[in-house]
């Protein structure tokens, strides 16, 4: 029977030990990189003297603390709650519309924040579109949405699908055989889940989480309409406002103190324990399970959030569509922006998830407190505004890296800095999975460290890889301050076309432009998606392959 394994340290090792130079080295870059927004906030709060600590202990200040870490709260339980069952129905059953849903599932992610808060409040508010339908019934006003009510159901639906994506990677490479041994002892199906999946699941559960928990304190568009005042509205209004900065810089460092709190308590929730099999040997595909009539409650469970994160808000922009073309209304010329989103965001999500492998790879087969820190300091960025990153490039390029301001590039890393979280901790949950004496045989066989890298590690953790891309893709694809600080003059995307049909009230072009953006989006998204019940996946890879 197969049992949990035990983590090795050091197969890449003369010594057992201590981790290859070149791999120290890539991740000492990719974690240089991502902590320069961090010294940037730094630098503007001590030129403020002694008062940043007058900011940071008054009332106002605490209270706002507050209300971040409530909101916080509520999200990520809520978030988890719901992507786990749709992940395990969409990988292990048999439900019907498992491969649309399993698609429609994930493309809420794609939604900027604002355009989903205004969607929201145009159905759910007092008098939305939802009392209308109501009104025969009696019912003349609904509750009031604003608020910390509306706050957490945009940001539940947006961001369910970070626990989503890194549960179905960690499923799909799980191997069956504990789950069968457990059943096998008379144990029935909720037990097993209970005591065997769901801890073999908690890596990636708890992953997804944090990138839950950092989206949220992040936040500013769905927070800011829906009229719930946190840190990042706080931070946003004194960037609009002030000439002076150096009170936002002040705020934002309290946001990398909240950022490195969630860490470690992430930390402590993942534990330190192995979720591989303790031999090598083929690793099997889970036969999909046959709920039988249950089938059909499973369809709900999947179908709900999906029609309330995804088609719900598309209804509506298809509403301000046709209204607007009716009104005669022009639409914004948008094959050049899409082509300009596809570009920078594809390219980002190339980037990022080739930076995150060193990083992930060091922490999962090098635990130490220098691995840790590395891929915990990787994961502050997401916490961030995109304003405050995009500032603190802006910063770094005219006074460090000078050719790359104006350029794509200087985008490109912008997007690294802000979304390389999301490629670490797929890719982490996934090579936890990775039994490492797999490695260890190749490398005894006289593979070299890069040779075992490209050809074993990489390709066992493609589940990873493709989820963080994927993420990274979507995110890039919304991403908007970040984008109209740092894009070169002229270069326009889908997410600054939306901003700006919007910020003029043409709801005919905000609506052409999101769901164009929605379109685009979920074509490479459908497609990464379904290769995940294809063969790449299955991923059966035994000594003898890892010898060859």
């Amino acid at each position: 029977m197969n049992v949990y394994g035990v983590m090795s340290s050091g197969w890449f090792s003369k010594d057992g030990k201590h981790p290859p130079a070149f791999l120290l080295i890539l991740a000492s870059v990719v974690t240089i990189a991502a902590l320069i927004p961090v010294v940037y906030l730094f630098v503007r709060s001590v030129s403020s003297g002694s008062e940043w600590t007058v900011i940071i202990f008054r009332a106002s200040t605490v209270e706002v603390f507050a209300r971040t870490f409530l909101l916080i709260g509520l999200v990520t339980i809520i978030s988890v709650s719901v992507a786990v069952p749709v992940a395990w129905l969409t990988v292990r059953s048999n439900i019907p519309l498992r491969r649309v849903l399993s698609v429609a599932s994930v493309l809420p992610l794609v939604m900027p924040s604002f355009v989903m808060a205004t969607t929201v409040i145009e159905i759910y508010s007092p008098k939305g579109i939802l009392q209308g339908w109501l009104a025969v019934f009696g019912i003349d006003r609904l509750p009031d949405i604003y608020g910390l009510a509306g706050a957490t159901i945009v940001l539940v639906f947006m961001t369910y699908p970070y626990v989503l994506l890194t549960v179905r990677g960690a499923l799909r490479r799980m191997d069956p055989a504990l789950e069968e041994a457990c059943r096998a002892m008379g144990y029935g199906p909720i037990h097993t889940f209970r005591v065997v999946t769901l801890p073999m699941l908690r890596p990636a559960i708890a992953g997804g989480a944090l990138l839950v928990a950092l989206y949220t304190l992040s936040d500013f568009g769905g927070v800011a309409l829906l009229r719930y005042h946190t840190f990042t509205a706080t931070i946003m209004i004194q960037y609009e406002t002030s000439i002076d900065r150096t009170l936002a810089a002040v705020l934002s460092i309290i946001l990398v103190f909240i950022a490195v709190m969630l860490l470690i308590g992430e930390g402590l929730t993942r534990g330190k324990g192995a979720y591989h099999r303790s031999t090598v040997g083929v690793v099997r595909i889970a036969p999909r399970i046959d709920l039988g009539a249950w089938k059909w409650l499973g369809l709900g469970v999947v179908g709900l959030p999906v029609i309330i994160g995804l088609f719900v808000p598309v209804g509506v922009l298809l509403n301000w569509l046709i209204r607007g073309l009716f009104n005669n209304q022009d639409l914004l010329p948008l094959f050049t922006p899409a082509m300009n989103s596809l570009y920078v965001a594809l390219l980002a999500g190339l980037v990022t998830v080739l930076s995150a492998l060193p990083v992930a790879i060091l922490a999962v087969r090098f635990p130490s407190r220098l691995s840790r820190f590395f891929e915990r300091s990787t994961y502050i960025g997401f916490g961030l505004p995109g304003v405050v990153v995009a500032l603190s490039l802006v910063f770094f390029g005219i006074n460090v890296a000078r050719p790359l301001y104006q350029s794509i590039w200087l985008l490109i890393f912008a997007y690294g800095v802000l979304f390389l979280p999301t490629s670490v901790g797929s890719i982490r949950s996934s090579l936890l999975q990775v039994n490492p004496r797999i490695e260890e045989a190749a490398q005894g066989l006289g593979r070299s460290q890069l040779r075992v890298i490209t050809s074993i590690t990489i390709p066992l953790v493609m589940p990873g890889a493709f989820s963080g891309g994927a993420m990274v893709f979507l995110l890039a694809m919304k991403e908007l301050p970040a984008t109209l600080i740092l894009s070169p003059i002229g270069f326009t995307t889908l997410s600054t076309s939306i901003w700006s049909a919007s910020s003029e009230a043409m709801f005919a072009r905000t609506a052409a432009a999101a769901l164009l953006l929605v379109v685009v989006s979920g074509i490479p998204i459908a497609y990464l998606t379904l290769r995940g019940y294809g063969d790449e996946f299955n991923n059966s890879v035994n000594v003898e392959g890892a010898a060859r």
